[in-house]
């Protein structure tokens, strides 16, 4: 997978090209993965003009998308699926705009998110993607959608595209077949995009004195928070493909066109 040159779509990278078994790789321009769109320009951004996008699959919160409202490229389609909704109503995970304002006071951050506390927390917030009934619902629709030859050229994307967006990447690469490595090595190649984009969040925060490892701990990525969830899926469903038929729903059918259609 590669990163595809954009001007205002953060974190822009094709699932294409990401190494198969047996030499294959999956197919280029047909499911691709990002932040937020809410800055989109096809005028001003020919790269991603050029892509014809037809399928938008959001995965933020209800807040979120209120915030920060996509732009839909004319005759896209465009489907929600909200992966916290249900772990947000336990009140047990901050939405990202509340993470921002932990960050802007290093006292509250250390409070709340110091000693490993933030780490801890996106263990769990990744559980839940695979646990709860908000997250099954909607990669069961990113699958869906991404499995049908109608759905065009599908871009899914949370708000940073490194969370959400990241275990819906792995899904679909694992169930491609892409081995263990390829698939960790896919989920942090996002790094450098978001540290970049958080950049002023991230150096506000630390000229004010707050801990450096707390704000990389809520921007980054890391092979933890990955394993989280894929223990999850281990000890739920026993393995990638019980946890997509049985967790998401998807049947077997769908996950066959899905491989059809995107390994080559």
């Amino acid at each position: 997978m590669t990163a595809t040159p954009a001007t205002t779509v953060a974190n822009l990278r094709d699932l294409g090209g990401t190494p198969l078994p047996g030499g294959r790789t999956v197919r280029p321009g047909l499911v691709l993965r990002s932040g937020q769109l809410d800055r989109l320009d096809l005028d001003a951004d020919p790269a991603v003009a050029a892509l014809g996008l037809r399928t938008i699959v959001d995965l933020r919160t209800d807040a979120e998308r209120a915030d920060h409202p996509d732009r839909v490229p004319a005759g896209a389609r465009s489907l929600v699926g909200d992966v916290l909704a249900d772990k947000l109503s336990t009140g047990k995970v901050p939405a990202a705009a509340q993470l921002k304002d932990l960050l802007s006071d290093p006292a509250v951050a250390e409070e709340h998110l110091g000693d490993g506390k933030a780490r801890a927390l996106f263990g769990d917030v990744y559980r839940s993607f695979v646990a709860s009934g908000s997250a099954r619902a909607a990669y069961r629709m990113l699958l869906t959608e991404a499995a049908d030859p109608g759905a065009g050229p599908l871009l899914f994307h949370c708000t940073a595209g490194k969370d959400r967006t990241g275990w819906g990447a792995t899904v679909i690469l694992a169930l491609l077949g892409a081995d263990d490595e390829t698939l960790m090595a896919e989920y942090l190649s996002v790094n450098p995009a978001v540290k970049q984009a958080f950049a002023p969040l991230i150096e506000g925060f630390t000229a004010a004195g707050g801990d450096p490892d707390i704000a990389l701990a809520l921007v980054g990525v890391f092979p933890s928070y990955l394993e989280a969830a894929l223990e999850e899926v281990r000890a739920r469903h026993g393995s990638m493909e019980v946890y997509v038929r049985e967790g998401l729903g998807v049947d077997d059918a769908t996950v066959a066109a899905l491989r059809a259609r995107l390994v080559g």
